[in-house]
């Protein structure tokens, strides 16, 4: 085929551009503590101790995970000064515009989990 037609250009540009959004997207959120950290921030914001009281399975260096969320735009990191010194993350404008993207994996993943249940023990 020596003419590639239009449709076909339109069609790899939006290959690529998913690729490019997809590979951002699991950048972003790559690692599965760092959604469920998103997730918790939605409402309030919260210190690392009670993001780990809500998260129990969190281990405490995978609240390290929090800084790459921060350095990403996701979470902001607020300090209070005084004694003792404390720290609060909360969700950030850009991380809200996730959320519905989280809440969609996450109604999919409850309509078929029975598809993966023996796979991942999920």
């Amino acid at each position: 085929q020596k003419h590639k037609t239009r449709n076909y250009y339109v069609r790899k540009e939006n290959t690529c551009r998913f690729k490019v959004v997809l590979t951002l997207e699991i950048g972003l959120i790559g690692s599965k503590w760092e959604s469920y950290i998103l997730d918790e921030l939605r409402n309030t914001a919260m210190r690392p101790r009670e993001l780990h009281k809500a998260l129990p399975k969190l281990r405490r260096r995978v609240l390290a995970q929090l800084k790459e969320l921060v350095v990403d735009g996701l979470v902001s990191k607020t300090i209070y000064h005084g004694l003792p010194l404390r720290s609060e993350h909360s969700i950030t404008r850009i991380g809200c515009s996730l959320l519905p993207i989280l809440d969609t994996i996450i109604d999919w993943d409850k309509e078929n989990q029975d598809l993966f249940a023996g796979k991942y023990n999920h």
